[in-house]
Order: C-alpha cells, then sequence, then structure tokens
C-alpha cells in the first residue's frame, strides 16, 4: 500500500488535534461557553467585569493549537478576541498601553480602545474636534477637568469629555478603561456638556416587544451624536428583533457568553470580546449559560445619515 505524502501525513496529525478538541469543548468543564454556576460569578475576582481582564482565552482544549483565533474581521462586522489584541503604548498617553479594537480602517467613524494605565500613569488629550467616552472595568482612576474638579471613576463608572476640553485621566495604581473616541458632528446652537456617572444609577427604561434590560449613559438629546448602551440578558433571552439598520455599533461584552449572529455568520462569544458592526448589517443575539450577559454598546444618535 502507497504510504502518505508528508503533506497528507501533516494534515492527518493536525486533524486528529482539532477534531477531539471540538469534539470536548461542550462537555469541557472550563471550556468555551460551558455553564459555570451563579456562585461562581465573581468567586475568582474582586470586582464586577474580571473576565474582561481575566479572560479565557481560547477553549481549553485549542489553547495550545498554533495559530488559533476566535477573531474574524470581514467588510461589514469584525469579531475581535482577547487572544488577538496587540499592546502598544498609547500615543500621548504616560505609561499606559492600548490596544485599539475598531478603527476607521475598518470602517467605523469612531475608535475603540483598551488602555491599561499603569502606576503613575496619565492621559493624553484626544485630537482636535474629537469628543471622547471613557468606561471603567478594572482600578480606580481620577478624572480632572480645566477647572481642576476631580472625580473618581471606580469599576462601572463612566465620563464623557465633549470635543476640545481640556481633561486629564491619571492612576497612581493600574487600572484598564474601555475608550470610545469621534470626530464631534456638531450642531448650530447645540453643545455638549461634561457627564460622569455610573452604571447603577441610570434607570432602566422600557424596550417594547424585548426581554432584555436596558440603560442608557448619556442624554438622547440632540447635542449628542451618540449614545452608549448597558444591555441586560438572562440566560435563555435573546434579541427579537433581527435589527438591520443605519446606525454603526461597537460592543464590548462585560459579562457571560452567547450567539451573536452578524450577516449570515454565527459567533460564541464571551466576555472580553469585542464586536464592530457596519451599518446595515443583519444583527442577532441569545444570551447562553448560568449567568446574566451584559455588554456595553456604542451607538451613533441624532443625526441625519446624509
Amino acid at each position: 500500500m502507497q504510504s502518505p505524502s508528508p503533506v497528507s501525513a501533516r494534515v492527518l496529525v493536525i486533524l486528529s488535534i482539532i477534531i477531539p478538541s471540538f469534539m470536548n469543548v461542550s462537555v469541557a468543564d472550563e471550556g468555551f461557553c460551558s455553564a459555570p454556576s451563579n456562585s461562581d460569578s465573581y468567586s475568582n475576582s474582586g470586582h464586577m467585569y474580571w473576565k474582561v481582564t481575566n479572560p479565557t482565552l481560547a477553549p481549553s482544549h485549542l489553547e495550545d493549537l498554533p495559530g488559533f483565533t476566535r477573531s474574524v474581521y470581514k467588510r461589514d462586522h469584525a469579531l475581535i478576541t482577547p487572544e488577538s489584541h496587540v499592546f502598544s503604548p498609547l500615543p500621548e498617553w504616560t505609561n499606559t498601553l492600548g490596544a485599539y479594537l475598531i478603527t476607521p480602517a475598518m470602517g467605523s467613524h469612531f475608535v475603540m480602545y483598551l488602555a491599561n494605565m499603569q502606576g503613575n500613569s496619565r492621559s493624553g488629550l484626544p485630537p482636535y474636534d474629537v469628543e471622547r467616552f471613557v468606561f471603567v472595568v478594572q482600578g480606580t482612576v481620577t478624572l480632572t477637568n480645566v477647572s481642576d474638579v476631580n472625580h473618581e471613576l471606580m469599576v462601572d463608572s463612566y465620563a464623557y469629555l465633549p470635543p476640545n476640553s481640556e481633561h486629564s485621566i491619571s492612576c497612581d495604581a493600574s487600572a484598564t478603561l474601555v475608550v470610545f473616541e469621534r470626530r464631534y458632528a456638531s450642531l448650530k446652537n447645540h453643545i455638549t456638556e461634561q457627564i460622569v456617572g455610573s452604571t447603577v444609577k441610570q434607570p432602566l427604561l422600557e424596550t417594547p416587544g424585548e426581554v432584555f434590560e436596558l440603560r442608557k449613559l448619556l442624554p438622547t438629546s440632540a447635542p449628542y451624536d451618540f449614545n452608549i448602551h448597558i444591555m441586560d440578558f438572562q440566560p435563555g433571552e435573546f434579541l427579537n428583533v433581527k435589527e438591520v439598520h443605519y446606525n454603526q455599533h461597537g460592543l464590548l461584552l462585560l459579562e457571560g457568553q452567547g450567539i451573536y449572529r452578524l450577516g449570515d455568520s454565527w459567533y460564541p462569544i464571551q466576555a472580553g470580546d469585542a464586536i464592530w458592526m457596519a451599518p446595515f448589517v443583519p444583527q442577532w443575539y441569545a444570551a447562553l449559560g448560568k449567568t446574566r450577559s451584559r455588554y456595553l454598546l456604542y451607538k451613533d444618535v441624532n443625526r441625519n445619515p446624509l
């Protein structure tokens, strides 16, 4: 009998690794999309959103497979998972490493990045006419504005900084921020103001026809050209509407796990995963597991798409 070629032999070896791994993922105790008990929700952490900064990089049986990643980039959407993050010094920031997750190179009109601030770190200012939103997922930072008024921002706190507003964000120990920035689409006789808040202080809003819980972190009034939503799904809950709309989205899953449909593709996602959605890409989400899913969602609003 003819012996297999070297190439065929290599393919058989790779398949022998991949196929058992995928078969085992569904029954792995700590694999991707396994179902932790409610008591495990914060058992390994001292704060909310600990899985964002301590993610499961890959299903347990695939962690050592060279070249494996769940990240995907397509014309109208992208899934960026933690094993693909590339951190480098953030321009104008001190003692801070950043990973850009969404940028205009994809087709977006905004940027979304993680900022890992170390001891004695300080933010830089965004470019001219660019507004900024920061959300704390780990640690504590101090926001100082042009009037030298300080605000302490802890986990689940956030701040909106209008375009061209003097401010700095400093950190004495370590902290991780999610940052959104976009060039402000101005309206005559309308201006935005600095906003500091926390998710827990925002009211739950009605969601006709839906079961998820919704909070909006910014005012819905005309001066603001984007909003940030916090959306909560209990296990088994899902979006009733299969959305197709002109708005762009930038999403970070803060807690839980589930399935996201983007276009004709279906992606398992977990805490720490980021998603970009272009205008008019079909989108839908369902929560899996035994704990709440929560995600942070950017959405452009209050502007004529022309």
